[in-house]
């Protein structure tokens, strides 16, 4: 591991770690024992990378059920964390599990396709050499990129401020039909940037790294896909996504994850469930009935050595 690596991993874990770190838990239990005779819930929950363990504890503690509850993980099941393949297994065989697809299920799918190296903290070598990972990474590619229940949207990270509902949705399609033929431009460098004017495969290819890497845009609307810090360390013009979003103009609500350095935030028009567990931080859980919010601290052996 880098020192810069080191030092960035250091910085997002003393963001993560505060205060509320584990508060409200007990509260969130009450709330979730209350109400389990209302019957089917929603639940979304943030950026599991791997945690396998944090993730069983957090199903205890919202009492989830699987007859009867639905759950969407929000993105990047995999990688970072120690046990992406048992997380892979478990989402794989639960009918009323289902996941929108991260930058990090990207890259292990590119992996497995041979079309890029491994990075730096990299834990998908057990998920790769495992029997039965084609059934799994088959399944994982088929997982959608955008997905409405009633007014919330959920995607892993965000949406052009421009887009509405109808054109979303449309590029969203559009690319997982195409995924495994997008993928090679996907791996290449530089990254496929939107514009107006592109077309076909580049289109496609730029609107997937909006919806898996999207965090700050410009003003002018434009995506600034290399910024990883705290909303408030934005640079100069550059403003959170979801802001002056169409979407919500249309009354949508997004739920998002992606942004640890955020961390669980409910704003007008959107929520970010990611808490930052494989760094140190909690795996929540959001109940779309009510908007209860339930978080687990990641397990000791869970939080990962560097962050990208």
């Amino acid at each position: 591991v880098s020192r810069a690596e080191a030092n960035r991993n250091h910085r997002l874990r003393s963001a993560i770690k505060g205060p509320c770190a584990r508060g409200s838990a007990p509260a969130a239990r009450a709330i979730i024992q209350s109400r389990r005779e209302s019957g089917l819930a929603d639940w979304v929950i943030g950026d599991v990378h791997g945690c396998w363990v944090t993730l069983q504890r957090l199903l205890e503690r919202i009492r989830w059920d699987r007859d009867r509850d639905r759950l969407w993980l929000i993105g990047d099941l995999v990688n970072r964390g120690p046990r992406s393949l048992e997380v892979l297994r478990w989402a794989a065989g639960h009918p009323g599990v289902d996941a929108i697809l991260g930058n990090h299920d990207l890259h292990v799918l590119a992996r497995n396709a041979a079309l890029v190296d491994a990075k730096a903290g990299d834990r998908l070598d057990e998920v790769l050499a495992a029997d039965d990972h084609e059934r799994l990474l088959d399944w994982l590619r088929r997982r959608p990129f955008l997905h409405r229940i009633g007014d919330t949207v959920l995607v892993h990270a965000g949406l052009l401020p421009q887009w509405g509902w109808v054109e979303a949705s449309a590029l969203a399609g559009s690319a997982g039909l195409h995924l495994e033929a997008l993928l090679p431009r996907l791996a290449r460098r530089p990254r496929p940037r939107w514009s107006a004017e592109a077309t076909g495969d580049e289109r496609l290819a730029a609107a997937i790294s909006i919806f898996t890497r999207l965090r700050v845009v410009r003003a002018d609307g434009r995506p600034k896909l290399s910024f990883t810090a705290a909303p408030e360390s934005a640079p100069a013009g550059c403003r959170p996504w979801y802001e002056t979003a169409r979407l919500v103009a249309e009354g949508a609500r997004a739920i998002f994850g992606h942004w640890a350095m955020m961390g669980f935030r409910r704003e007008p028009g959107a929520v970010c469930i990611d808490s930052g567990c494989v760094y140190g931080g909690r795996l929540t859980a959001f109940r779309l009935d009510d908007d209860a919010a339930v978080h687990e601290p990641v397990a000791a052996d869970e939080v990962a050595q560097v962050e990208d």
